[in-house]
Formats: structure tokens, sequence, C-alpha cells
């Protein structure tokens, strides 16, 4: 028996490395989350050209990512906003708009006015005798 490493034992079964695991639970989905926005922007790099050109790109991205970007499971308000206290504001003026579309034209509205408000507690990969534990209670 030879030994070899990992990824050399890899390429002779003709298989790409991929640090991705899908459906496995204990990954940091946030992480993850914040890996596939970057892959996905406009202008994505792929690899850096140097370690300077990363240093030069990456607070850009950041900015954008925490005072620009409208994050879909924040009802769509940015982080800084949202940590600014900024979101209760925002959410009455959707509420507003809404309730104005609809009085303006009620039959395009089949259901309530969606919900703009946010979970008071976020969670992941609790673990289950504690999540048994506040169902309980």
């Amino acid at each position: 028996m030879k030994g070899s490493t990992y990824l050399v034992k890899l390429a002779e079964l003709g298989i790409k490395p991929s640090y991705s695991r899908p459906g496995v639970s204990n990954d940091n989905a946030y992480a993850e989350s914040l890996f596939l926005t970057r892959k996905y922007r406009p202008h994505y790099p792929g690899a850096f050209a140097t370690i300077e050109a990363a240093h030069a790109r990456v607070p850009r991205f950041a900015r954008w990512y925490n005072h620009s970007h409208k994050h879909r499971n924040l009802n769509f308000v940015s982080p800084a906003q949202r940590h600014a206290g900024e979101e209760k504001n925002i959410f009455a003026q959707r509420t507003v708009a809404y309730e104005t579309a609809r009085a303006r034209n009620p039959t395009r509205w089949s259901r309530t006015i969606r919900d703009w408000s946010l979970p008071k507690e976020a969670w992941l990969n609790r673990p289950a005798e504690e999540s048994a534990l506040r169902q309980a209670a």
C-alpha cells in the first residue's frame, strides 16, 4: 500500500475537489450564504490576481453587503438599517404604501397585507433538547 495525499488521490480518481457540502447541517450557513452572495455579484473576479487586489476589493464588498444590499431574511432591509433600529420605520412606511394601494384597487388584493415584522430571535442548528425545552415552555 502506497501513501498519498488526499488531493493526489482525488486527481488519480478523476474527482474535482470541492469544499462545499450541500445538505450538511453543521456548515456555517451564514458564511456559506455570504460566499454565495459574493460569487453571484456583478463583477465577481473569481480568483484575485494578488493579495493586494483582494485587500482592495473586499472592503468595498463588505460596505455594499452591510449598507446597500437588502437581505431577504431581514424583510429587505440592510444589516446596517437593522442594527440602527430603522426597520420599524421602514416597515411602517411599507404598510402605509400597501394600504394605500389596496384602497385604490381592492380587487387586486386577495389576502391581508404582508407582515413586515422580524422574528425576535434567530437560531441556527439549535440543539434538539433546547428546542424541546422551548416548545414545552
